[in-house]
């Protein structure tokens, strides 16, 4: 019955500051609502939406997580793509940022970043192969030559 995530919602302090970031990203802005505090954006060609609605003064945001999926060529660009707007890669699952670390169990490759209210998202891709339990988290290349091997 299910197909797809077709929305989620982030709670955001600065609804302009939020916007701002998420074109960065290079979503499209679909609506934004003012006097809601709220904001719509257009993700990939099924439109998937992602809203972002500010807070009230004085309210802690409730921080979440979700993943941006990726092609595998965008995501070996994309520590560097984040940097050049602004956006610090994450270090993640005991790993520096220094490429795409690897869910084994998926298999899929991700980076790691924050929105301004400390969101953490993710950009991720599923990659070939059967899933594996190697008891660590690879860097990508390491998982490639375990592969490679494993051929």
């Amino acid at each position: 019955m299910i197909k797809n995530l077709y929305e989620t919602h982030l709670q955001v302090k600065d609804l302009n500051t939020s916007i701002a970031f998420f074109e960065k990203l290079g979503l499209e802005r679909a609506l934004v609502i003012s006097e809601r505090k709220i904001a719509f954006f257009y993700i990939g060609k099924e439109r998937q939406l992602l809203g972002i609605r500010e807070v009230p003064s004085g309210v802690e945001v409730s921080q979440r997580h979700f993943a941006f999926g990726v092609d595998l060529c965008d995501l070996m660009k994309a520590t560097e793509w984040l940097k050049e707007r602004g956006i610090q890669p994450l270090d993640s699952l005991g790993k520096d940022t220094v490429e795409p670390v690897v869910h084994t169990w998926m298999p899929a490759a991700a980076i790691y970043f924050n929105d301004p209210d400390g969101n953490e998202l993710e950009f991720i891709c599923w990659l070939e192969g059967e899933s594996q339990d190697i008891g660590y988290v690879p860097y990508l290349s390491e998982w490639n030559e375990l592969n490679k091997s494993n051929k």
